[in-house]
């Protein structure tokens, strides 16, 4: 289980939120066996997709992230619900990049930098709210500091970090989101910005033992926080085999028949979490009468 900790500043003016998701993205690598660099890559989007999730309001809204820079990995997907447990997909799950130039692994060079981050929150309403940002740096969380920025008007500082262990297993994983409100004054901001030039990386916090309390506290020192909630979260797919037949359905009565006169079995994989599921021709048949 993931830890996700949100705290507020004395004045109300700041809210931090921070997670630590290295179970989360161990779990990204159990089920896409990812390589190292699409791990980083793909469980920095997930990440931020959770930290996203927890500030939605109803049971029921999600958040979708989705980042496509042109890079070998191809586009990534994160799902957040508004207890901030996730899932996602990549298109290309092994992709060997050499390191950067700081010797890290190459986030940037496998999403690409050439393309938009986009976040479509569905809140229940008739039409969901999409925001798509260019992307700016292809690091993720320079990208998700831009969408709030641009497409909500929310002054934004995030922090995202994966730390793969040579086997490919994951060490350490998680980030922070912190957010100022429009009567955050300039003394705030000052403090903010002396407290985040001054932070470790967020895996070195994790591995020198800093819970997600912990790095919230610390992102916001010196504004008197207090912890707003605590929350558990984890790697989650809604996936059943009610709502593949429906997306099975959508394909259309043609090319249904042309599955059916096969006479073989088709299998249909859930991006998400790889669970496979298996029509007949005779079920595939019966899909066909609620096709149009």
């Amino acid at each position: 289980m993931a830890s996700i900790v949100r705290v507020l500043s004395e004045d109300a003016s700041v809210v931090a939120t921070a997670i630590d998701a290295t179970d989360i993205v161990s779990e990204i690598e159990r089920i896409h066996q990812t390589s190292a660099v699409v791990t980083a890559a793909l469980g920095r989007l997930t990440i931020a997709a959770s930290l996203i999730g927890i500030s939605l309001k109803g049971d029921r809204d999600t958040v979708t992230v989705r980042i496509n820079g042109g890079g070998p990995a191809g586009g990534m997907t994160a799902v957040s619900d508004s207890r901030g447990n996730v899932k996602s997909y990549v298109v290309n799950n092994v992709v060997e990049l050499p390191l950067n130039r700081y010797g890290k692994l190459d986030v940037a060079g496998v999403v690409g930098t050439s393309g938009t981050l986009s976040v479509v929150k569905d809140l229940g309403l008739k039409e969901p709210y999409v925001g798509q940002v260019p992307i700016v740096s292809g690091e993720i969380a320079e990208d998700i500091a831009s969408y709030f920025a641009v497409s909500e008007q929310i002054p934004t500082v995030c922090g995202l970090g994966v730390l793969v262990n040579p086997d490919l297993t994951v060490k350490a994983a998680g980030g922070y989101l912190i957010q100022l409100l429009p009567f955050a004054d300039e003394s705030c901001i000052d403090i903010l910005e002396k407290n985040v030039n001054s932070l470790p990386s967020v895996t070195q916090m994790l591995s020198s033992g800093v819970n997600a309390e912990e790095m919230a506290m610390r992102t916001l020192e010196g504004l008197a926080p207090e912890v707003l909630d605590r929350l558990t979260s984890k790697y989650k797919c809604d996936c059943s085999r009610e709502r593949v037949e429906a997306a099975v359905i959508s394909i259309g009565r043609e090319e249904l028949e042309k599955m059916a006169a096969e006479q073989e079995n088709a299998e249909v994989c859930c991006h998400f979490c790889d669970k496979k599921y298996v029509f007949t021709p005779s079920e595939i048949r019966g899909l066909i009468k609620k096709a149009k």
